[in-house]
């Protein structure tokens, strides 16, 4: 089933020059007018083509935000601090990026009539108390970050209930892909450095803790979905619905890349949430998402430098074997 056609629209991609707001962005250039949001305190400016028009600048600051949003049709918000260490470190900094400058951004939308497809986290759900995870599962953040995703998600929610505004709420689990960097950029990226130069391959406690592993490119598949769904002011899990222990991840890595990085234990990183994994039946049946890419073809992706990119117009499996989706 193909991603319905996003064409003709005035799009704001917040965040647009980071990991998955860029991706996006490319995937949305050939058929619409594209601005990019975003202070480059993160993003890259060699992710933006130059036919995309780059607005510099904080989201949380209004004489940026509003003519950054004058005419939009759609926005994708995907700026944030999304480090949970950070959060913990300076709690008030991260709750004016990720959940006030988030509130004017809503605000600039309903003044628009803009549609809005939030990205929040897995995170919101704390510790599951069940696997896999629902969208109706228990809240109980365990970090800042945690917490103001998850009110974040709850003022879209409240906008289209309140104020008849269209949003669409995305809790992505762990996501990577290229253009993952910089010293909050997940364990595969990680562990793919550390296999590349040889190094040991540092695992956080025992390994056995497991995470849902999904590739850039289906969340961007996941984006486009819920800019067009007729089902608004929900929130979606963005995942496989398959989970990979931390020790197994480290053993794929390490065969992939050909390394003979040994793997090495140290203390685990406290608080740290045990199991991860969603359940994805509700974006299944709702946005008529599920993920197509199987881990061990991601990782040989990054390492081949191999484009998974999506078309604006097709959602195609680029996974067929069954033995990937495991």
């Amino acid at each position: 089933m193909g991603s319905p056609a996003i064409r003709d629209n005035t799009v704001l991609v917040t965040g647009g020059a980071g990991f998955v707001g860029s991706h996006l962005v490319d995937a949305l250039r050939p058929n619409n007018e594209v601005r990019v949001l975003d202070d480059f305190s993160n993003g890259h400016r060699e992710y933006v083509p130059d036919d995309v028009t780059v607005i510099e600048g904080d989201v949380g600051d209004e004489d940026v935000l509003e003519p950054a949003m004058d005419g939009v049709d759609l926005v994708f918000h995907q700026a944030a601090i999304v480090s949970v260490t950070e959060s913990v470190d300076d709690p008030r900094h991260s709750h004016e990026t990720n959940l006030e400058a988030s509130l004017k951004l809503l605000e600039r939308a309903r003044h628009e009539d803009a549609r809005v497809v939030v990205a929040s986290s897995a995170a919101t759900y704390g510790h599951p108390d069940e696997l896999p995870v629902t969208e109706s599962a228990s809240m109980d953040p365990t970090s800042p970050y945690g917490v103001q995703k998850l009110a974040l998600d709850q003022y879209a929610r409240l906008y289209a209930d309140l104020y008849d505004l269209p949003t669409v709420t995305l809790r992505y689990f762990n996501v990577y892909g290229p253009r993952q960097q910089g010293p909050y950029s997940g364990v595969i990226a990680t562990f793919l450095e550390q296999a590349r130069a040889g190094e040991p391959i540092t695992v956080e406690g025992d390994g056995s803790q497991t995470r849902d592993f999904v590739h850039v490119s289906d969340v961007v598949r996941a984006n486009l979905r819920a800019a067009t769904t007729e089902i608004v002011g929900g929130a979606y899990n963005v995942g496989t619905g398959e989970r990979t222990s931390i020790r197994t991840l480290a053993e794929t890595v390490r065969t992939v890349v050909g390394s003979s990085s040994t793997i090495v234990h140290r203390d685990p990183r406290p608080g740290d949430i045990r199991h991860s994994r969603a359940d994805v039946s509700k974006a299944r049946r709702e946005l008529g998402f599920e993920a197509r890419i199987g881990l061990e073809t991601g990782i040989r992706a990054l390492v081949n430098e191999t484009d998974l990119g999506v078309s604006i117009d097709s959602d195609r499996p680029v996974v067929d074997s069954p033995s990937d989706q495991r």
